[in-house]
Formats: structure tokens, C-alpha cells, sequence
């Protein structure tokens, strides 16, 4: 659930585009073997062998990318809309939902689905040549959704979400948006560090994704379209 209640300012209407991506996202990862849902893909073992290729197709593998393979500068972008299984999807339409449409609102549609689009290309892009030898298939809208993040603490510094920590039995606790926020990057940050030899979790494309989406929220818009009054919000244990 989601209030956003919010100070003064303009916005666009409903957050058409977050649906959107929300609604692409997940008719992509049924109709696709990686639900298990399509009898097209067969079980068992024949489930297995269609998702490996559907991935290696669909997502970014960044040694195959580097190679300029046909279609493989293609692959940053297709990647974002395909996830490897529930708590996947899951975990990253539930960010996409609380903090996207308050930054669509702000942004407006058609800015936001290009920044969307064009921060988490980045951010894979960004995984890939730190990882340029690497033949992991990397998959997801994390991303474009750290993205999200970082263009939503720049501009709604004074939000507060309602968020549940599983390390406190799951007990809703409200905090200030960028308390969370600076929590959340940090996290990611060492998880980066331990993972710099085994390449699979794409903790550097968070970072990669949630640093372009605050810088560019900074020079976009720089103070005028923060807002002052305190936002409110309510998000679950997941991350992208």
C-alpha cells in the first residue's frame, strides 16, 4: 500500500508509466519458463534447459556482450524486463510500485520512462564492463529500479516509509525515506565488496543505477521540485 500524500507541487496524474512497466514486467515472466506456468516449456529437465536459453537470449551475459554479438547491445535493455523466478519479480514490482509513482508523478510520464529506461541500460552496462569477462546472465529491473531510488530520495527528502525488518520480527516501523535509502545503498555497497570475485547478484548495477537516478534528479530539477512537506509511503521487506 501506498499513500502519497505530499506538499505542494505539481504532478502529472496517475503513474500510467509505472503501471505499465509494472503490468509488462509480469505478463513477460508468466507467459516466459521461468514461472513454470507455460506448459510450452515443457518440466523437469526440458523447463531447466529452456530457461538457461531463454535468460542467455533475453538478458545480458556480459562477456558475449563485449564481443558485439548481433542484438547484444540490445541486451542491457531487454534484461529489464525479464526475472528469474517469483521473489524475484516480486520483490522488485513491490519497490516499483511504492516509489515509482511518486516519482512519476513528479517527473512526469514521458521523462520517467525514458529515465527509467535509460538509468537501468546503464546500470547493466555498468555491471558489464566491471565485469567484462564474466559469463553469468544477468537479468532484472533492479536497476532501473535503484534508479527509482535515487531520483525518489532527492526528491521527496522528507518522505517517510512504513518498511518491516525481518531482523525485528517483521514489526512495521516508520523512518525517514532517506534514512532507509542511505541504509539500503550501504547494504549494497559491502554486499558489492564481498561479491567482487563471484559475479551473480547484481549489487554494482544497484549502486551503478542509484547513483545515476540521484544525480540526475540533482541536475534536473535541483531544488524546485523537492517537496517540502512530509510524503508518506509504506514498502515491504524485498529489494531490488
Amino acid at each position: 500500500m501506498i499513500d502519497t500524500s505530499e506538499g505542494s507541487g505539481e504532478t502529472s496524474g496517475r503513474p500510467l508509466m509505472t503501471y505499465t512497466f509494472i503490468v509488462s514486467c509480469c505478463l513477460i515472466f508468466v507467459l516466459g519458463p521461468a514461472s513454470g506456468l507455460n506448459p510450452e516449456y515443457g518440466t523437469g529437465g526440458e523447463l531447466l534447459q529452456a530457461q538457461s536459453a531463454y535468460f542467455e537470449r533475453w538478458g545480458v551475459v556480459p562477456s558475449a556482450l563485449w564481443s558485439g554479438g548481433p542484438g547484444q547491445p540490445l541486451t542491457p535493455l531487454t534484461a529489464l524486463f525479464v526475472h528469474g523466478n517469483w521473489l524475484h519479480l516480486l520483490g522488485n514490482m513491490l519497490f516499483l510500485y511504492v516509489f515509482g509513482a511518486m516519482t512519476e508523478e513528479r517527473m512526469g510520464r514521458v521523462q520517467f520512462a525514458l529515465f527509467y529506461l535509460a538509468t537501468g541500460y546503464l546500470a547493466l552496462l555498468g555491471y558489464a564492463a566491471a565485469h567484462a569477462d564474466s559469463g553469468q546472465t544477468l537479468v532484472g529491473a533492479s536497476g532501473a529500479i535503484s534508479g527509482v531510488l535515487g531520483a525518489f530520495l532527492w526528491l521527496f527528502p522528507r518522505a517517510r516509509v512504513t518498511s518491516l525488518f525481518p531482523f525485528l520480527f517483521f514489526l512495521p516501523l516508520r523512518f525517514p525515506a532517506w534514512v532507509v535509502l542511505v541504509f539500503w545503498v550501504a547494504l549494497q555497497w559491502l554486499a558489492a565488496r564481498e561479491a567482487d570475485d563471484h559475479p551473480g547478484v547484481a549489487y554494482l548495477a544497484h549502486l551503478v543505477g542509484f547513483t545515476l537516478g540521484f544525480l540526475y534528479a540533482w541536475a534536473r530539477f535541483g531544488r524546485t521540485a523537492r517537496v517540502g512537506g512530509a510524503a508518506r509511503s509504506s514498502e515491504g521487506e524485498s529489494q531490488p
